[in-house]
């Protein structure tokens, strides 16, 4: 018995000293031979853990990309101009509902959610108020002309911010349970985004803020909510019981800036005619382990051209038709499909880096350098308003080298946000066909330019983990 009570004893030291060990106690005071215990507290959560983090991290970033897409809107929508003019489908205008519609249907149907019927409709409700307020507000006070010129309310786009507030409902309420939830709600709500720009109703800006305002309205509604509700109809205890992967696979959409290390064109008094542009693409990777996995991306990139004034006669035929105009080139552009691997490392449940190294093709677009004449419109033929070629190139396809790295915080379990850099290396080869009308005597029509094209990217993801 004695040697029972003695084990006893030890197991109950060991158990309280390895407990003092985790927990830093306050010297024990004695006050008239009373034992004075501690206060306890929890720790004060970092700056990147408070709510204003979560709340506010994702919609700085998209209302940043904003800003800096501002001065390229019209550069960006070339590209749309030059591939699909007559693209006219009005899926944006029912999809952006979809993700609400997906949640309400779920719990129709009983499937558990973070919260019970009631209390997700006022959180929802809620989101709704605050989003019309913020982009009626901003829309009607900008007054930004739309693309297609038919109104000056393009600035937010109020479709994309009802598609990112719903998507936002549903990866709240229901990313917990499957985070195909969550990656289905932002798909639809990227796509409704796209939709208004290939439609030619918003720049890309606007759905930028737009986005921005919409997660921005569901996470001040959950907050308010929230507060006011405490735990009555949450059934965030039943949920967490789920067991995420612990493996950081992903699904991405991204754009970012592009800066050439060389001129990609220049003139005749070496100016650069071609250095800065964009980026726009699609990015995954599955991982087999915490931090080693396999993926590739598919993007889009493009290089408008400076414009260049010709004042002086360069021959005969700019002598006799062309006394002032500019030269407008349609952006060298091309697009991309990579593959290879990546390594995670982690910082924190929320911080997280990731390295690549891509291989892949790169397919060049063909374009058009024009002279566009500076006369009013009337006084010029139809050929002259379209733009006299000057020449016409084509890019050869060639094989495209990607290293990079993407800095992610994770504001829940499942979605992200990444600033990403990347660079990209090829050797580019343009044949250029020149209208026999701007060339001298014995200058051949053919020109063929041969140069490496290093370039960086910088930009933001959406990132969506499974």
């Amino acid at each position: 018995m004695k040697i029972k009570l003695v084990l006893v004893g030890l197991c109950f030291v060991n158990t309280i000293t390895a407990y003092c060990q985790k927990v830093q106690f306050a010297p024990v005071n004695s006050v008239n031979d009373s034992l004075v215990l501690p206060n306890f507290s929890m720790p004060k959560p970092s700056f990147w853990e408070s709510e204003a983090v979560r709340i506010g991290f994702t919609p700085t970033l998209l209302f940043g990309a904003a800003a800096a897409t501002w001065n390229s809107r019209e550069d960006i929508r070339e590209k749309r101009n030059r591939y699909i003019p007559t693209f006219k489908y009005h899926f944006d205008d029912y999809m952006q509902y979809t993700p609400a519609a997906v949640t309400f249907g779920l719990k129709a149907a009983g499937v558990k959610g973070r919260n019970d019927f009631k209390r997700a409709a006022i959180t929802y409700a809620t989101s709704v108020a605050i989003m019309a307020i913020l982009v009626n507000g901003i829309k009607y006070t900008a007054k930004v002309e739309r693309p297609d010129g038919s109104s000056k309310n393009s600035f937010p786009s109020g479709h994309t911010a009802n598609a990112f507030n719903n998507a936002a409902f549903l990866d709240r309420e229901y990313g917990l349970v499957n985070p195909a939830y969550s990656i289905g709600g932002y798909s639809v709500a990227t796509m409704t985004a796209i939709g208004r720009g290939l439609n030619n109703r918003h720049w890309v800006s606007d759905v930028f803020a737009g986005a921005g305002i919409g997660i921005l309205s569901s996470q001040l509604a959950y907050f308010f909510v929230d507060k006011f509700y405490g735990n009555k109809g949450d059934n965030l205890s039943l949920l967490s019981q789920i067991e995420d992967s612990e493996n950081p696979s992903f699904l991405a959409l991204k754009l970012g800036y592009t800066s050439a290390f060389e001129s990609i064109v220049e003139d005749d008094e070496e100016e650069a005619l071609a250095k800065m542009g964009w980026e726009a693409g699609i990015e995954g990777a599955y991982f087999f382990t915490k931090n080693w996995g396999v993926g590739g991306q598919f993007t889009v990139a493009g290089f408008p051209f400076n414009k260049s004034r010709i004042d002086t006669p360069r021959n005969e035929y700019i002598t006799k038709h062309v006394k002032s105009a500019d030269i407008v080139t349609e952006s060298l552009g091309h697009l991309t499909m990579s593959i290879g691997p990546y390594c995670a490392i982690h910082f924190s449940d929320r911080w997280n880096l990731m390295i690549k190294g891509l291989i892949g093709y790169s397919i060049g677009a063909s374009g058009h350098i024009k002279l566009k004449m500076n006369a009013p419109e009337e006084q010029l033929t139809p050929e002259e308003i379209e733009g006299i070629t000057i020449a016409s190139y084509k890019p050869k396809n060639v094989v495209q080298f990607t290293t990079g790295l993407a800095v992610t915080y994770s504001f829940t379990s499942n979605l992200g946000v990444s600033l990403y850099s990347d660079f990209n290396h090829s050797q580019s080869k343009y044949i250029y066909h020149l209208n026999k009308n701007f060339l001298d005597a014995n200058e051949p029509e053919f020109l063929t330019d041969r140069s490496p094209l290093n370039y960086m990217t910088t930009g933001i993801r959406l990132t969506a983990f499974f």
